[in-house]
């Protein structure tokens, strides 16, 4: 039974940063693709970054390019979000996801490919 346990969100000014995390049970990021997702209510998820550490290959969408960086920690097996800075825009519940059941790489932004998320963590830029 694959859990996952987001952490690291809050509330910032415009500019700041955040670092989220993600910890898995029941399995390893490491062979499984990857995805850091967004929503804010009233909107469809949306995927903002994605990897496949046992390639090392990341994607990241085009409104957090430059911002973002998603990266996994091979010994810790830690997913993590680096969120530099942030915009009132970027304010959303964020998930970590797996379970892809799409094409990859065609497909890794698409948040409806991912079958598996967390109960998420807040991040509020004000």
């Amino acid at each position: 039974h694959v859990q996952l346990v987001e952490s690291g969100g809050g509330s910032v000014q415009a500019g700041g940063t955040l670092r989220l995390s993600c910890v898995a049970s029941g399995t390893s990021f490491t062979w499984r693709y990857v995805a850091w997702l967004r929503q804010t209510p009233g909107k469809e998820r949306e995927a903002v970054a994605a990897i496949y550490p046992g390639g090392g290959t990341t994607f990241t969408a085009d409104s957090v390019k430059g911002r973002f960086t998603i990266s996994h920690d091979d010994k810790k097996d830690i997913l993590y979000l680096q969120m530099n800075s942030l915009k009132p825009e970027d304010t959303a519940k964020y998930y970590c996801a797996t379970g892809f059941t799409g094409q990859w790489p065609l497909h890794a932004l698409e948040a409806n490919k991912y079958t598996y998320w967390g109960r998420g963590t807040q991040v509020t830029v004000s």
